[in-house]
């Protein structure tokens, strides 16, 4: 199949490559003048080791031959990046291409979920879907067994996208409920930020299972309020996912969390850190969805209060910790 991947950071560039080596036809489009001229040249990721690009990848900064007769189109630009990205592609869009975004996060103003982005900025009817699961780019590239999630109202296109990227080492399963397996990708990444602070203060394990597991609740708590299946927080995009990016030291969320627990500033962290953490965004745009929804959301509220409101971290857990007494579940 002719596929374009939209986005050379870490997963654009991973998946390049694997469904190269899945046997698809690829264009690869980059954004950065200096990035296009390391990977055209180069043939290897700057950003992830191991990472091969063959010659017959086309990779271009052209938009417009990017996209030219391809069938399927990858958005792999990061969360913030959606929109300005589908703006620009969908002056050149292909007749009959579908898209799926295998980014995470939720738009920062408007609140929306990335597929509802792309709906409103590429051709009306343009087939849209979302891929998700736990699926660090630094262990794809290594080919180390992974499954994720495809995800659209449209079944048979859920089905195309997991012929498309399925392998002996990528497995995809399918899923209709766009809602949480988005939701479930965008939340997880603030709860990963409150793991990285526990393990910047040093706690311990039943630290994080505590706050792993309500954290997962509040996850699914705000997503069935938003019309998602409670099914899907147990699934791939959602338990698995959270697991992978509260523990991993590939996450940079957790990273991110991390580097705060020991006492920077958010700002100090974003310096430090080389590829974008999404739930620092996401941390807005979550509050702002519970706040409509009126669905309470105590580890979002107290890393948000971290982050941009300066509480410190210390008071954060034990404010979490203090809140009144109720059953574990009331969904």
């Amino acid at each position: 199949m002719k596929l374009c991947i939209l986005g050379s950071g870490s997963w654009g560039t991973v998946l390049t490559s694997h469904l190269r080596k899945a046997g698809h036809d690829i264009s690869l489009w980059a954004f950065d003048q200096k990035e296009f001229e390391y990977l055209d040249q180069k043939r290897e990721s700057p950003l992830v080791k191991g990472v091969r690009l063959d010659r017959t990848i086309f990779i271009t900064q052209d938009m417009e031959k990017a996209l030219e007769g391809r069938e399927g189109v990858v958005m792999a630009v990061p969360s913030h990046a959606v929109r300005s990205t589908a703006q620009k592609a969908a002056a050149f869009w292909p007749d009959k291409a579908w898209v799926v975004c295998v980014s995470k996060g939720l738009e920062e103003d408007s609140h929306l979920r990335l597929s509802q982005v792309l709906k409103e900025c590429l051709p009306e009817g343009t087939p849209v879907a979302a891929l998700s699961g736990p699926s660090h780019a630094e262990e794809v590239a290594l080919q180390m067994p992974t499954t994720v999630v495809a995800a659209s109202e449209d079944e048979a296109l859920a089905q195309t996208i997991q012929n498309v990227f399925h392998t002996d080492y990528f497995r995809v399963y399918t899923s209709t409920d766009v809602i949480g397996v988005e939701l479930g990708g965008s939340l997880k990444n603030v709860i990963a930020i409150a793991a990285g602070i526990l393990d910047g203060l040093g706690l311990g394990d039943n630290t994080k299972a505590a706050l792993m597991t309500r954290g997962l609740y509040e996850m699914t708590k705000l997503g069935v309020a938003m019309g998602a299946q409670p099914l899907t927080f147990a699934g791939l995009a959602g338990m698995g996912d959270l697991t992978v990016t509260c523990i991993s030291r590939h996450s940079r969320n957790r990273l991110l969390g991390e580097k705060v627990g020991k006492g920077a500033t958010l700002e100090q962290a974003l310096k430090e850190m080389t590829m974008v953490a999404e739930g620092v965004k996401t941390s807005k745009a979550a509050l702002a969805l519970a706040a409509t929804a009126n669905v309470e959301v105590p580890i979002t509220q107290e890393v948000y209060n971290v982050l941009f409101e300066g509480k410190r971290v210390k008071e954060a857990v034990k404010s979490l910790l203090t809140r009144s007494a109720k059953p574990e579940h009331d969904l």
